[in-house]
């Protein structure tokens, strides 16, 4: 036979006692001799108090003694300060201390002394967290049995302890202590199943709670809370074919349910990124339909996306026509961009600016990147017309135009002979940017010298130079030679002088 461990002691960095009587163990608890042999994983980083800005100097002072000061002296120096407590500044306290487990917990009994051993539930439930979670696991225990004995204990006690266990990668002893809850006034029922299950697949041990759920389903019955939280892990570890599998299982136990939005939402969300994902995704959104079921709006975000990065609009098309039509959410301006986005990119610019136009009605509110995506396709279309009506409703409305839009604008402007559009959206650039700009510059001033529009280009070739914009050689030979050619060469002469001297 194995050799027996022995209960290690106490020592100066294990918490000491929450009470000056001890008492032996006579409720069962998970926490074994050998358990305590599981290799540990690292204890998690803590919030700081150092790094929590506008604490109270009173609470910055106790959690200062806490962090500095040996467990062995705490209480003393506490002591020494004279410093009075209320339960509020035990808890701020014992929230940022989490670093130092054993002092914290003497920090916890000595202020008992002052609020006549009457702590609140919540500040033993940050002791049994803070015990937890540096897997002091046996002191855990205790103030558990000390909480009970005042009738304190909850079902957040329990899930404390659900998560201390499963980030300490002992989830048999989670399971254990949900079977015992009950021994401790705690019901052990769908809530807390769903306590602990999402307490396993938060760190990403979504097989476990699955296989965990199979065993007690019998016992209790899971809702739809315990489902979504399910598929949520699937959806973190992006496993479709458990996500499958759950979701059947789903539908068997509790049927089609039209508010249990977050277990669809997942359950797509998992499918869509697989290999035939997007298939397979428009073929259970079309059987929720039907059963008057649909996910949330983070499906309709990703969904919209993968539309968008494929081009498919007529799936587009069904995911928002439902979305509207059911009023399962209000599409935001991320949506309708996205959606712009895509009537763009299929050619279908009326359908974009109609989408546009019915954003307000929806409450959502076009910003820079609404106005730039539709701007820049009606740019590259050749829209003249349309795309400087979008440039002055932007600029109206105070969104600000890409610059790279605003070259190409110009660009196509002036390809199609139109100096006037050209002009303006010249001002705006260098109104509202200071770099990159001699490409554009100097194209201004070349094309309205291409456009026989003499006297304006040399007017915004003197203002390129005295806002310090590079005029290119070539430019000036192009004014020169115009210049030249309506027997204007000393305005030419003036503008070369103002070149060399800048």
């Amino acid at each position: 036979m194995g050799k027996k461990h022995k209960r290690p002691n106490r020592t100066s960095s294990s918490p000491p006692p929450l009470l000056h009587d001890h008492h032996k163990r006579r409720h069962p608890s998970p926490d074994t001799d050998s358990a305590r042999h599981h290799q540990t994983p690292k204890v998690p980083s803590f919030p700081s108090y150092l790094e929590t800005p506008n604490l109270p100097p009173k609470v910055r002072l106790l959690c200062d003694i806490i962090a500095n000061t040996s467990s062995s002296t705490v209480e003393r120096v506490l002591d020494d300060t004279a410093i009075r407590v209320s339960s509020e500044d035990v808890e701020d306290a014992l929230k940022l201390s989490y670093g130092s487990p054993s002092s914290a917990v003497k920090f916890f009994r000595w202020s008992g002394h002052q609020l006549n051993d009457n702590h609140s539930p919540y500040a033993w439930n940050l002791v049994v967290d803070m015990l937890g979670k540096n897997f002091f696991f046996d002191a855990m225990w205790d103030a558990v049995k000390s909480m009970r004995k005042k009738g304190l204990q909850s079902l957040a006690t329990f899930a404390s302890i659900f998560s201390s266990y499963v980030i300490a990668d002992r989830v048999r002893e989670a399971i254990m202590a949900f079977d015992v809850m009950e021994q401790y006034g705690c019901p052990r029922d769908v809530v807390a199943l769903n306590s602990l299950v999402s307490a396993i697949c938060r760190d990403g041990k979504t097989v476990q709670a699955a296989d965990f759920l199979r065993s007690v389903k019998d016992l209790i019955r899971p809702d739809a809370d315990t489902y979504a939280i399910l598929l949520e892990g699937w959806e973190n570890e992006g496993n479709s074919g458990a996500a499958k599998q759950t979701f059947d299982e789903m539908v068997i136990d509790i049927g089609w349910d039209p508010g249990n939005v977050a277990a669809y939402d997942s359950f797509l969300n998992t499918l869509l990124p697989a290999p035939d994902g997007r298939r397979e995704v428009m073929k259970f959104f079309q059987t929720m339909r039907d059963r008057g079921c649909s996910p949330g709006i983070k499906f309709y975000r990703i969904a919209l996306q993968e539309c968008v990065k494929t081009n498919d609009l007529k799936g587009a098309q069904l995911l928002w026509e439902t979305m509207l039509s059911r009023n399962i959410c209000r599409p935001d301006t991320r949506l309708y961009n996205s959606m712009i986005a895509l009537h763009c990119s299929c050619d279908e610019s009326n359908l974009a600016r109609g989408m546009l136009d019915e954003m307000v009605c929806n409450g959502a509110f076009p910003n820079s990147e609404t106005y730039n995506v539709l701007f820049k396709f009606l740019i590259r279309r050749r829209k003249l017309e349309e795309a400087f009506s979008i440039f002055n409703e932007m600029v109206q409305n105070e969104c600000i135009p890409d610059q790279t839009n605003c070259n190409a604008a110009v660009r196509t402007f002036l390809d199609l002979g139109d100096a006037y559009k050209a002009i303006k959206v010249w001002k705006y650039i260098i109104e509202n940017y200071d770099s990159d700009l001699e490409g554009t510059g100097n194209l201004v001033v070349a094309g309205l010298r291409d456009l026989d529009r003499i006297p304006e280009a040399v007017k915004y070739a003197e203002d390129m130079i005295a806002r310090g914009i590079k005029l290119s050689s070539s430019t000036l030979s192009k004014l020169k030679h115009a210049l030249v050619e309506v027997g204007k060469g000393p305005v030419y002469d003036e503008l070369l002088r103002k070149w060399k001297t800048r």
